[in-house]
């Protein structure tokens, strides 16, 4: 019997890389990747892998869009629904500048039913709840205070309606009225105002405030309400303080002046090329003068009565107004006899009369009342620099434009204004501008470089190293079985310079032992070639397994 020798199959090329070994635990997945269709599609995985990388390094790194919850919450409040949002599996944030609560934005509207389902957030109690919480037979102190309570609920939600403001408390003060004080004192009030991050109320809305409160209470004045912020700045102060209206009126006259140069020297020297200041000198004092002057010769008769009398002897001539009562006849005369001697011719009888007068003047009388409000405007001081290019302004144009401001602002010279124009040339001014990581696309731009590095390291050093082992492991397999066909090929044609050496003979452990399906299918037709019989014989044998498994 020939002496059979089995011929060592030939070996893969052992990789550098140290393989770790795991007790054969990874054996069948070593298998799997050595097969030939899945070492051709190595790369096409490979790639995809170090894709859904960076996708996945993306969405890890780019945060979803988040939507307030709810506004203006307590710190108790935003505990309990922080507590309710953990335990219905709903993520949430709380803002480390703001302190708001956010949730991802598609879950906003769940994340609202949910908690109104629990009763959250706990709002307070207005006044109506309150005062329908108050027990029967309470005091009359109790009740009192129970009342003051629930309007300064009322308005504290009513203030919180501004949108400036985050959150409001109202404090009421009044007296109990009494028959045994004389003088009552007057109820006051005090507002203390949470505004929101970045928000300020004008004047004009912290005196709305303070009406508000005023004509809530009975008996109150405006002026006894007292309004401050969160950080316990006075702002009623600012809103009746005297000093503070000068100030505001003679802002708005400045302001209404230099829009007024403005759009006059815009056109005519371009934007940049011209600066405009304006100080306007307000008298804020009030004066009221009241005069009563007679004019001369100006006299009117109003009435006269005028009283005459006659007195004598002989019949009193006629007198009076004539009327019913002038014509009723003459009293009886009295005769005295005279002495014969003294008799003589009739004389002459003698009479005086008396008139008096009493007449009424209406003199005349002028009343004047003048009145100089407050705001009237004393002195206006305009100066204006013109930015003098490559060739200077002439003093007829100079001339023209003092002409221009002065028409614009009123000039009066009796007041005393003054306008000074002057031109120099402008210096160039560098803004200042934010450094590039404070921009708000620096943040977004950095997560989304991150995620492209992360995804290039992946491919570098994941999918680089099995591509290029892939293509080893396939080019050293092709370069092994065109080396065994060449073998097997020279020994079936009988080649003497590739024949196969005397008594060796292909086995059934080389075919088993065949690093290809390639080299598989050679070396089974060279062992058919050899022993067609003993083929024969273990086909028949595989068939024979097969049927009884």
């Amino acid at each position: 019997m020939a002496e059979t020798q089995v011929l060592t199959p030939v070996s893969e090329p052992v990789s550098n890389l140290p393989v770790p070994s795991f007790g054969g635990r990874f054996d069948p997945l070593h298998q799997f990747v050595r097969q030939p269709a899945v070492q051709r599609a190595l790369p096409a995985i490979a790639t995809t892998a170090a894709i859904g990388i960076a996708a996945l390094a993306y969405f890890v790194t780019a945060s979803a869009p988040q939507a307030q919850l709810f506004s203006g919450l307590a710190d108790a409040d935003k505990a309990a629904v922080a507590d309710a949002l953990s335990s219905q599996g709903i993520g949430h944030r709380i803002d480390p500048a703001t302190g708001a609560l956010t949730v991802d934005a598609d879950k906003l509207h769940q994340a609202r039913i949910a908690l109104a389902g629990q009763g959250l957030p706990k709002a307070g109690a207005d006044g109506s709840d309150m005062i329908g919480a108050l027990p029967m037979g309470a005091s009359r102190a109790i009740e009192g205070e129970t009342l003051r309570g629930a309007r300064e609920a009322d308005l504290a939600r009513t203030i919180e309606a501004i949108d400036a403001v985050k959150a409001a408390r109202v404090h009421l003060a009044a007296a109990e009225p009494s028959l045994f004080v004389r003088e009552d004192k007057p109820a006051t009030a005090s507002v203390m105002l949470t505004l929101q991050n970045g928000r300020s109320l004008s004047d004009g809305q912290v005196q709305a405030i303070r009406f508000l409160v005023a004509s809530s209470v009975p008996g109150m004045n405006a002026e006894q309400v007292s309004v401050i912020d969160q950080r316990g700045a006075l702002l009623s102060d600012s809103a009746t303080s005297s000093d503070m209206k000068a100030f505001q009126l003679q802002t708005q006259i400045e302001d209404r002046f230099r829009r007024a140069l403005d759009s006059l020297l815009g056109p005519m020297l371009g934007a940049g090329n011209y600066s405009v200041e304006v100080h306007a000198d307000v008298d804020m004092s009030e004066s009221q003068a009241t005069r009563e002057s007679f004019p001369e010769n100006d006299r009117a008769l109003r009435s006269e009565q005028v009283t005459r009398s006659v007195s004598g002897q002989g019949t009193p001539p006629a007198v009076g107004i004539p009327g019913a009562l002038s014509n009723q006849p003459p009293p009886a005369s009295t005769l005295s006899p005279t002495p014969a001697a003294d008799a003589g011719p009739a004389a002459a009888p003698e009479t005086s009369s008396n008139e008096n007068a009493a007449r009424a003047y209406e003199v005349g009388r002028e009343i004047s009342v003048t009145h100089q409000p407050q705001g009237r405007l004393k002195r206006v001081s305009v100066a204006v620099a013109l930015n003098q290019g490559s060739k200077a302004l002439s003093q007829g144009d100079l001339a023209k434009i003092d002409n221009l401001v002065k028409g614009a602002i009123g000039f009066h010279e009796a007041r005393g204004d003054r306008v000074a124009i002057g031109q120099r040339p402008f210096a160039k001014i560098e803004s200042a501008a934010p450094a590039f990581y404070e921009q708000g696309w620096f943040l977004p731009l950095v997560k989304q470089i991150g995620g492209v590095l992360v995804a290039l390291l992946a491919f570098l050093f994941i999918g680089r190293p099995l591509i290029k082992g892939a293509k080893a492991r396939a080019a050293a397999r092709a370069e092994r079985d065109a080396a065994l066909e060449e073998t097997l090929l020279a020994a079936a044609d009988g080649s003497p310079a590739l024949a196969r050496p005397r008594g060796r003979e292909i086995t059934l452990e080389m075919i088993e032992a065949a690093p290809s399906y390639e080299a598989r299918a050679n070396l089974v037709r060279e062992f058919v070639r050899q022993d067609s019989g003993r083929a024969a014989l273990a086909v028949r044998q595989l068939m024979q397994e097969g049927a009884r498994g």
